[in-house]
């Protein structure tokens, strides 16, 4: 995940690769739904780059993404580039997994979803998005943490050992080998750490660059 905060960042991010992605997000719930819809659906797109922009403190960016297309913006919004070109949009409510799903199959057939691999070393980007979204505002600490569990929760079982350890460290989970994300949360609560969340947080994120 990128943050984009100028004009000329959104240029330079969505001519960068073949197909780009761009959210611009808001700070109502809406975003943070329609962030969760669109992180699932790249999570199997690993391939393709996100950009974020918070039209709130950078609106220079997000206008000039709307001149640069021709698409009248919206809060949240999530536009798919290829070769530079837009591909689609989807606006506010409509930023659902059914149309996101819907859209990628029609525009981009060829490309196949990615499953995460079994043993070895798998896919850490999604939790990179995740982690990045988090970090920079786009999603609250509660949805972040609600997601992130549920994330760990479905993958767990396919990770090594290693990543395992790295991604259970987040929280304080009282169950050493399963993932139970409304348990991790009553523990957290009632056993907060010393190290806020958000630094825990900024740690993990770079380890999970350096591994």
């Amino acid at each position: 995940m990128y943050a984009i905060t100028t004009p000329e960042e959104a240029d330079a991010f969505i001519d960068s690769q073949p197909i780009t992605a761009i959210f611009k997000a808001g700070t109502c719930h809406k975003t943070m739904q329609g962030w969760g819809n669109v992180e699932k659906v790249l999570r199997e797109r690993p391939g393709i780059p996100v950009g974020i922009i918070r039209v709130v403190e950078h609106r220079p960016a997000s206008n000039w993404v709307a001149e640069r297309t021709g698409i009248v913006h919206h809060s949240p919004q999530i536009i798919l580039f290829k070769n530079g070109q837009p591909l689609f949009e989807l606006n506010n409510w409509a930023i659902t997994l059914e149309n996101l799903e819907a859209l990628f199959a029609q525009h981009l057939p060829d490309l196949p979803k990615e499953a995460p691999q079994e043993g070895g070393r798998s896919d850490l980007e999604p939790y990179k998005r995740l982690l990045d979204a988090y970090l920079s505002g786009v999603i609250s600490e509660s949805q972040f943490a609600w997601t992130y569990l549920n994330m760990f929760r479905e993958d767990a079982s396919l990770r090594s050992q290693e990543e395992f350890a790295l991604l259970n460290s987040l929280f304080g989970n009282p169950d050493e080998h399963h993932i139970h994300p409304q348990t991790i949360l009553q523990f957290e609560q009632a056993h907060p750490q010393p190290t806020p969340l958000r630094e825990r947080a900024q740690a993990l994120r770079a380890q999970l660059e350096r591994l």
